[in-house]
């Protein structure tokens, strides 16, 4: 008892403050029980302004998701890498079209030449080529094209066929005339003199397809000249010893530039002479596509 005793004595100020204590817990025990913090109150929300609200939220994660999406930066579809290709939505067929002609020293220079490389369908064709960025000296010479390409089709659009009204002195391309030429709708001055300047340094077309290769002649125009004008007569072409020909003369041959130039040097080091001019098919990176008119111009002697 002694021990129990000395634990529970106080004196009167003690117990009066220990009593006033638990009187203060009780009276916060029954607060809390019966006056919840909580309001069982309604808050009533305007439905206009709620809707408005979830309005503005639904367009924040909107400009939120097409900040998140990859974004398109103007660039050179000349090279377009796999990934770069898939990211845009071009198939697996797509990509290698555009890696294959890419391979042959070509370069594209509107997107007209990308749809007909890479076969691409028009929607995707719209939807990419507006970021297609070329040099600058390929832009000026698209435009001076089309200009002088609506050029001639005004000069073009109130006059009948030509082909009738002239009567052609030849019907053999290597020996057509300016004015033979001119007789052709979509022919124009510029043209006749393009073509007749391109057959010069071509000494003469060897095939039809040739014709093509004219700088700013359209296809379809060329399909004109082609329905008049045959090859009826082959060039006479003088040949080059590939084996001893100059540099510059080399250069000279209208197929071949400065970088497959020198691959040929190479390997005519490599193997001091070419028995046979098929052999300039084992040079690495020799564009195959081109072989049949680079050869008219050499020979392996």
């Amino acid at each position: 008892m002694k021990i129990f005793k000395s634990h529970f004595w106080y004196n009167k100020s003690q117990r009066n403050g220990i009593f006033l204590l638990v009187v203060l817990i009780a009276i916060l025990q029954v607060f809390i029980f019966f006056k919840p913090f909580s309001s069982e109150e309604k808050v009533t929300i305007n439905d206009n302004d709620l809707i408005a609200f979830q309005h503005r939220i639904d367009s924040l994660k909107i400009v939120e998701i097409e900040n998140r999406k990859p974004k398109i930066y103007p660039f050179n579809p000349n090279y377009i890498s796999d990934f770069k290709g898939e990211q845009l939505g071009m198939s697996l067929e797509e990509i290698d079209r555009l890696h294959a002609f890419r391979k042959s020293n070509k370069f594209i220079n509107s997107k007209e030449d990308f749809q007909k490389i890479t076969k691409v369908s028009d929607s995707l064709l719209n939807k990419i080529s507006p970021y297609f960025k070329f040099p600058d000296w390929v832009v000026k010479r698209n435009n001076a094209l089309k200009q002088n390409q609506n050029k001639n089709r005004s000069n073009n659009a109130n006059s009948t066929d030509k082909t009738v009204a002239y009567k052609l002195s030849t019907n053999d391309i290597n020996k057509a005339t300016a004015e033979d030429l001119r007789s052709i709708n979509g022919i124009g001055p510029s043209f006749s003199e393009r073509i007749i300047k391109y057959r010069s340094k071509l000494q003469g077309f060897s095939y039809p397809s040739q014709l093509y290769e004219v700088w700013g002649l359209e296809p379809e125009i060329a399909d004109k000249v082609l329905a008049v004008f045959k090859i009826i007569e082959l060039p006479v072409i003088k040949k080059q010893n590939v084996n001893t020909v100059e540099f510059k003369q080399l250069l000279k041959n209208p197929y071949i530039d400065y970088e497959l130039c020198k691959k040929i040097f190479n390997y005519r080091d490599e193997v001091a002479e070419l028995q046979n001019i098929s052999e300039l098919k084992n040079i690495k990176g020799f564009p195959l596509d081109k072989y049949d008119r680079i050869v008219l111009y050499l020979i392996a002697e």
